[in-house]
């Protein structure tokens, strides 16, 4: 169960935000063996001053156009599953007209019992 994160600049629209979302998810079906209905996004769109980011940190060469994608899921993919789902975030971003420098992922791994889908319940545990 991944919650996904996207932070965007306000200028962002709504369904182009909506298209990044699409994206993610397309790529973590494709990459990280997600089930498709497996969907839980938060999207947010931020005010210039509200995502700090240096322009050239981790080798790239970064715009204003920032997305920032935290992805919150199970431990134990490997690194080539997590090396495959960036390039697949990247590329899939790219077709929409982001740039692969602009594209930012940071993944946070939990155990399973730290899951609940509602309820009160431990749904994993």
């Amino acid at each position: 169960m991944p919650l996904v994160k996207i932070y965007v600049r306000r200028n962002i629209a709504e369904a182009d935000l909506h298209a990044i979302s699409g994206a993610v998810h397309e790529a973590l079906v494709a990459e990280a063996n997600v089930p498709p209905d497996d969907r839980f996004h938060i999207l947010n769109r931020l005010d210039v001053n509200e995502i700090v980011a240096h322009p050239t940190y981790g080798g790239v060469n970064r715009s204003d156009e920032i997305v920032v994608i935290e992805i919150t899921l199970n431990a134990g993919r490997t690194v080539e599953v997590k090396k495959n789902l960036y390039a697949g975030i990247a590329k899939r971003l790219e077709a929409l007209g982001v740039r692969p420098d602009d594209v930012l992922v940071s993944l946070i791994e939990v155990t399973k019992e730290n899951w609940s889908f509602g309820g009160g319940r431990a749904t994993y545990a």
